[in-house]
């Protein structure tokens, strides 16, 4: 995969990392560490994901908005095994969003400018609101919706809404492909 100079790909503790050749990773991303990103995903102008202390992974056709921070944590005498950060996929975290020690399952939402902490489990098909801070150890099930500060359950999710989750899914995974075409053409790498 070939490095935009304004991007970021760190080693650190021994771990590098490992990013699928179809990925779109924008300029100014910093990635650092334990990180796997799949196939088709997009991460978005200026995220940082950081994989210091435990990993980070990214499913197939996930997408990680502009200005996003992905961390995990470390082990710690109450948490043994510490918090890494799952991410399944054809997941959607929008713009702004903190994920932080969770497990976000297949086709997962994380709304515009939210938090979600560790331990914290978003099972398929749901959805954490735009602003919601989604407090440690919470488990939302499946096609829920989960809005506020701090985040409580509002209702199930329609199937309208499954539907319009998978269609931006689809749009972030073209656009990708645009915006990855485009910077070569700017850059005549092409």
């Amino acid at each position: 995969m070939t490095q935009h100079p304004e991007t970021t790909i760190l080693s650190i503790n021994g771990k590098t990392p490992h990013i699928d050749e179809s990925a779109f990773i924008a300029p100014g991303c910093r990635i650092i560490g334990d990180v796997t990103i799949g196939p088709d995903v997009s991460i978005w102008y200026n995220c940082v994901i950081r994989a210091d202390v435990s990993s980070v992974v990214i499913g197939a056709r996930s997408n990680v908005q502009d200005g996003s921070v992905i961390h995990c944590d470390g082990p710690t005498p109450m948490a043994p095994d510490g918090f890494p950060t799952i991410i399944g996929e054809d997941v959607l975290i929008g713009h702004m969003a903190m994920v932080h020690g969770c497990t976000i399952h297949d086709r997962g939402f994380i709304g515009l400018g939210a938090i979600i902490m560790n331990g914290c489990v978003v099972e398929s098909d749901a959805m954490l609101g735009a602003g919601a801070l989604l407090p440690e150890g919470k488990h939302m099930a499946q096609r829920e919706l989960w809005v506020g500060r701090p985040a409580k359950r509002l209702r199930e999710l329609p199937d309208a809404a499954l539907v319009g989750m998978k269609m931006g899914v689809a749009h972030y995974v073209e656009n990708g492909y645009a915006h990855k075409k485009a910077i070569a053409e700017a850059e005549g790498l092409d």
